[in-house]
């Protein structure tokens, strides 16, 4: 019994860690940054895919990830491919 609790009190504490070495090691592109699209860019593309009222920008790994309201007025985390403007993955925050 105590090493089962053990063992879910470490699943707990770890499962947090492993969800931020994911997003801090996010890859998109292999392209040189010289290369990438301009933040302008990839706002423009957030909005042809549908993200509106766009509260920021930042390079995330080797993504943009842009900060936003996706279609359903929902808050929205979106990663984009920096060298082709494509989305990557995103992570709504309800």
């Amino acid at each position: 019994m105590k090493t089962s609790l053990i063992a879910v009190a470490f699943a707990l504490v770890l499962t947090p860690v492993a969800a931020f070495a994911d997003e801090d090691s996010a890859s998109c592109t292999t392209a040189a940054k010289d290369t990438w699209l301009s933040i302008d860019a990839i706002k423009a593309k957030a909005e042809a895919a549908g993200y509106s009222d766009i509260k920021k920008v930042k390079v995330e790994g080797t993504c943009y990830e842009v900060y936003a309201f996706d279609k359903n007025g929902k808050k929205a985390e979106v990663l984009f491919d920096p060298s082709t403007g494509e989305k990557a993955g995103d992570e709504a925050n309800g």
